[in-house]
């Protein structure tokens, strides 16, 4: 379990200045108005709070969110009020946990339909005036998805339904890849265990021989980046296992038809050195045709830029 100090060293780190008396004041309190909760796992209830703020810290965010974050559920579960929270940490923290109690108490109907769910997203998004609250919100369900496991069969299901249609997309479209990436993962786990598992058994007879390949394919890339001077960080990975899930079902596919299971990422400091960057790698590997997306021209809808390529790597592999 994290502790207090752990999250306090993490914002330390990041913002060395940082006022820590209301990180201080708020998981005090937290702690009293949950003392003698217990999660399903056995826990003292005060573990969740804990980890949706050092959550919360790995994110780099405010002390006022991390403060929102130990104290995000104790007007929901306990005798606590938000006059109380408004009255001790001030208008920013208690407008935050008001925002993320909302959210809490939206009915969710299960299994909703793809439309259903774009309007549950647009109502959440909607209705959280402060980015803070839905960041909050998003960690306090990731931690919920990390411990899934203690639920009944029904609700881990309908819970991993519902991250699945509503939460992962959000994550996605604030650009949390990582957290989208997670949620999306544990909940395929609890929705489709035999598929999920398959998968898992192709990545892992694959993995050995993969991050040999990975290091390889990096330090070429790095190779011909550090020829013409343009510093760069360079990436490999696989990709995850509901994505993969995704393609197969999307494109119709065997595992072994999926090429782009493994990825690379080449982070430069400008847009033009993108591009240079992109003539080097065709240069190097011969492109696939159709398969280029230059998402820095056109930006996603969230703003994601960046340059989609395939090419037919070093090994004959796309």
């Amino acid at each position: 379990m994290i502790r207090i100090n752990d999250i306090i060293d993490k914002i330390t780190e990041y913002h060395p200045d940082a006022d820590l008396d209301i990180i201080d004041r708020a998981y005090i309190y937290s702690a009293r108005v949950h003392d003698g909760q217990v999660r399903l796992s056995g826990e003292p209830y005060l573990s969740h709070p804990l980890e949706v703020a050092g959550i919360l810290a790995d994110m780099k965010l405010d002390v006022v969110s991390v403060a929102a974050g130990l104290l995000h559920d104790v007007v929901e579960d306990t005798h606590a009020s938000i006059e109380e929270i408004n009255e001790m940490f001030g208008k920013d923290v208690s407008h935050i946990v008001s925002g993320v109690t909302k959210l809490s108490v939206l009915p969710f109907s299960s299994g909703s339909q793809a439309r259903q769910a774009e309007s549950i997203r647009k109502m959440i998004l909607a209705m959280a005036d402060d980015i803070r609250v839905i960041l909050i919100k998003l960690a306090d369900r990731l931690h919920n998805m990390r411990t899934l496991k203690f639920h009944s069969p029904k609700k881990k299901v309908k819970i991993a339904r519902e991250t699945l249609d509503i939460y992962a997309p959000i994550a996605g479209r604030l650009g949390i890849y990582w957290m989208k990436e997670e949620l999306e993962d544990t909940s395929f786990m609890y929705l489709q265990p035999e598929e999920y598992s398959k998968i898992e058994n192709y990545v892992r007879k694959d993995k050995e021989e993969g991050e040999q390949y990975i290091e390889t394919v990096k330090s070429i890339i790095k190779k011909k980046m550090d020829e013409r001077n343009l510093n760069c960080e360079v990436l490999g990975r696989y990709k995850y296992f509901y994505s993969i899930y995704k393609k197969m079902i999307s494109q119709n596919l065997e595992f072994e038809e999926v090429y782009d299971i493994i990825a690379f990422r080449i982070i430069l400091d400008t847009i033009p050195q993108c591009y240079e960057a992109l003539g080097l790698i065709h240069s190097l590997w011969k492109p696939v045709a159709k398969k280029f997306k230059d998402y820095i021209g056109v930006p996603k809808p969230n703003m994601y830029q960046s340059l989609h390529t395939t090419v037919i790597g070093p090994f004959g592999e796309r």
